[in-house]
């Protein structure tokens, strides 16, 4: 990690920056802290890129996205602003070494054993990644970090924000964004990516990480010479231990159709057994790190894993690594001092009350009860989440289903107690609160979520973590819901790239004539949690005057209404163009689009589609 040089920002939202860990194509990667000291790896766009509607947009809509991933093996967003001059998302940093770092300057090619943990592990963050509707596009080993409890997949969703933003030089060019040696074949060719192309990157890092090779030749090999042989050569598996042939073979079928889904592949690597996943000595190291860099209150003296943990793009240069270690080469021994495996255990309980202590000073300094009740009961082990359970929910948790006053949507990503498995987005009255929580137990009919961590708020600063929450099934699209006193029914609800319902995506104006040519209302399509509505109106004042009014709002959830985050002005507005609550829009029987404020019983405002 570097020093921050006179030009850089010293902070971004609620993070203090203490340093600088990385560049890349889309900007700059800082360390910063929240106001309770969490670590966090915030990264900013530069504003060449920021200047881009089509960049912008893009990054928008791939954070939203980012919010609801959950589950085992990724770095939670802990916050982000996509309005802001410079754009900027920030997420959980990860205390340890990425896996081209370890592969291929400290220790060597890894274990079957490990690789093998390896391979269950990243399948089931890429499976989390893909339920949140985002492909990676550029899983390497520069994106895979090693921690003591599992890998950790980073910068998920930032690289189709940059494909959008260069779209046309990659036409008139032939560029082609990502890592010539963990591209797949479709990357290639300038084919639509699906989750597909995430597996086949998959099977050339778990190449990667078994015999410290390349499938497909060497770095010196040349990127073209590369491409060419991923798309058209078979690959060399000289090297990759027999139990895991087929399985990285299956990975790396030319054909997208004919690899196996991420789902598929975290079923046949099967449950990790349990005690550490790693190499002793290398346990060992990580136990140190996550210590050093958690209780570090500044930029470190030393830091072997912050030169690499943080690429913010795609094709971004590896840092320079640490000299080689002595004895790199050597055959790992499988018995593991109980002094490391303390050590590791330790590690891991730092970085839980460490979390759990940041939600207690978000409220204030004194936890509350419930979340003191999580704390003093530790997560049931064992049980994943059960099928019924996973998807998206949506519920009105004060008010009718008519007219909500507050609607709260779920998303529930495959986990085990522990992860940060559930995302919310509460939206009503004058705010909308998106944040994540971690599951304490489950079984076959029930489940309980902790206390969440808030991640966004609109406006910002005013959002309280949701109290825990219990899930019960009642059917098969039917949840009850029971947190902080209040219950409600949830439905199952539709998510991914195209959640907004069809009969609001469109271009509207006022149903009063006299109004038409003043005020335009756009709903864009896309996934929940982005920034998807777009108003612009030119209103008249008191003293005879007009102020020009453009705003956004930001999707909370699409049924049984289509719930909006209170309006976010541009710079452009006028001074007196605020709108403080959250709305919703329905749509009547003679199709005419309705605005309802969530805070206020009034009449609501009523659009037809333009024409």
């Amino acid at each position: 990690m570097h020093v921050l040089e006179p030009g850089d920002p010293r902070r971004m939202g609620d993070f203090t920056l203490v340093g600088r860990l990385g560049a890349g194509g889309m900007g700059q990667v800082f360390l910063g802290r929240s106001a309770g000291g969490r670590a966090a790896a915030v990264k900013v766009v530069r504003p060449a890129l920021a200047d881009i509607p089509e960049f912008r947009a893009r990054f928008r809509q791939e954070v939203a996205a980012l919010h609801r991933v959950g589950g085992e093996g990724t770095a939670p967003v802990l916050g982000a602003d996509t309005e802001a001059a410079a754009p900027w998302v920030a997420t959980e940093y990860v205390p340890g070494p990425s896996l081209h770092q370890v592969v291929g300057t400290d220790y060597g090619p890894l274990p079957e054993a490990t690789v093998h943990a390896l391979a269950g592990r990243l399948a089931r963050a890429l499976l989390s990644i893909h339920r949140a509707g985002l492909v990676h596009r550029d899983l390497k080993p520069s994106n895979i970090l090693l921690t003591v409890d599992g890998p950790r997949i980073i910068d998920f969703g930032i690289a189709r924000a940059l494909d959008t933003a260069v779209g046309d030089v990659r036409t008139s060019t032939g560029v082609v964004l990502g890592s010539p040696g963990f591209l797949s074949p479709e990357q290639v060719r300038g084919q639509p990516v699906t989750p597909a192309t995430d597996v086949f990157s998959l099977g050339c890092v778990l190449v990667y990480a078994a015999t410290g090779r390349l499938p497909f030749g060497s770095a010196d090999t040349g990127p073209h010479a590369l491409m060419f042989r991923a798309a058209e050569e078979e690959p060399d598996l000289d090297g990759v231990p027999a139990a895991l042939t087929g399985l990285v073979t299956a990975c790396l079928a030319k054909d997208p159709q004919e690899r196996p889904t991420a789902e598929q592949l975290a079923e046949r690597t099967g449950a990790d057994a349990a005690g550490p996943w790693l190499p002793a000595e290398l346990l060992a190291d990580l136990g140190r790190l996550a210590a050093r860099i958690l209780t570090a209150e500044g930029p470190p003296h030393e830091s072997p894993a912050a030169a690499t943990p943080h690429d913010l793009t795609a094709g971004a240069p590896a840092p320079s690594a640490p000299p080689p270690r002595a004895g790199r080469g050597r055959r790992w021994r499988p018995a593991l001092a109980a002094a490391v495996a303390l050590a590791a255990i330790a590690t891991g309980v730092a970085l839980v009350l460490q979390e759990r202590g940041d939600a207690d000073r978000a409220t204030g300094g004194a936890p509350t009860s419930t979340a003191s009740a999580s704390r003093n009961a530790a997560p049931s082990a064992g049980s994943r989440i059960a099928d019924a359970f996973l998807g998206a929910w949506e519920g009105v948790v004060e008010g009718g289903s008519e007219l909500p006053k507050r609607i709260l949507r779920v998303e529930i990503a495959p986990g085990r107690p522990g992860d940060k498995a559930v995302a919310y987005i509460d939206t009503g009255r004058d705010l909308q609160c998106t944040g994540r929580g971690r599951l304490l137990s489950t079984d076959a009919d029930t489940m309980v979520v902790g206390p969440g961590q808030v991640t966004a708020g609109v406006p910002q600063g005013r959002c309280a973590p949701l109290p825990q929450q219990t899930l019960t099934v009642r059917s098969r699209d039917v949840l009850v819901w029971k947190s902080g006193g209040l219950t409600a029914d949830f439905y199952r609800s539709s998510g991914g790239q195209n959640a907004v319902p069809a009969q609001y995506v469109g271009v509207w104006v006022p149903a009063n004539v006299t109004y038409r040519e003043k005020e335009l209302l756009r709903v864009s399509q896309g996934p929940v949690g982005g920034r998807l509505v777009r108003m612009s109106a030119t209103a008249g004042m008191d003293d005879g005057t007009e102020q020009y009014c453009d705003s956004t709002f930001a999707i909370g959830a699409v049924s049984p209404v289509l719930a909006l985050s209170p309006a976010t002005y541009s710079a452009a507005s006028g001074k007196d163009c605020r709108e403080p609550s959250a709305v919703f829009f329905t749509v009547g029987s003679d199709g005419h689009l309705l605005l309802y404020s969530m805070a206020a019983d009034a009449e609501p405002a009523e659009y037809v589609r333009k024409t």
